[in-house]
């Protein structure tokens, strides 16, 4: 089967892409390729194969977050002994302006879903964290099911229900 998406390199054309959101443009154009280099994460392209523009991206990355953030429901699943939880990092995901309002969110959410869980399976990982840059980010989340993390902005899917969409 063929992939979605592609790891970031050399030949995209990072420069053209803009989501209109300046934080995930600058990030994109000016950051990613340092981050991949210094292994802080992993950044993941969908080129359009006609233009061989990038209609979006998302990282991924190693994360954690403290127990006690955890709502008691999550919580009393989990062992006291842990401090924080291991979880997945969703950085970023961003759509190009030219792309947008065609879906492409949403597959890049499934994909970045997929490798979470399929990551999960060899890396322990509780659940797939996201930081909504804004209001609408947050809604966009919320729709999937992502769940809101007491005193942060922070929002989760658990890996158990990520499970769900892929066996």
């Amino acid at each position: 089967m063929k992939e979605l998406t592609e790891v970031l390199n050399s030949s995209h054309r990072k420069k053209e892409f803009c989501c209109g959101k300046g934080l995930l443009d600058n990030y994109f154009q000016k950051q990613a390729n340092q981050d991949i280099k210094r292994k802080l994460s992993a950044c993941f392209v969908l080129n359009d194969e006609e233009t061989d523009l990038i209609k979006g991206y998302y990282t991924l990355a190693n994360n954690s977050i403290p127990l006690i953030l955890i709502p008691e429901r999550f919580q009393k699943k989990l062992p006291k002994s842990y401090n924080s939880i291991p979880t997945t990092l969703l950085g970023r995901l961003a759509i190009d302006n030219r792309f947008q309002g065609k879906g492409i969110g949403k597959l890049l959410l499934v994909d970045a879903l997929r490798r979470s869980y399929e990551i999960s399976k060899s890396v322990g990982s509780f659940a797939v964290v996201v930081d909504p840059i804004d209001d609408e980010a947050e809604q966009f989340y919320d729709k999937y099911g992502f769940i809101k993390l007491p005193d942060s902005g922070k929002m989760f899917l658990p890996m158990n229900t990520i499970k769900t969409l892929f066996e």
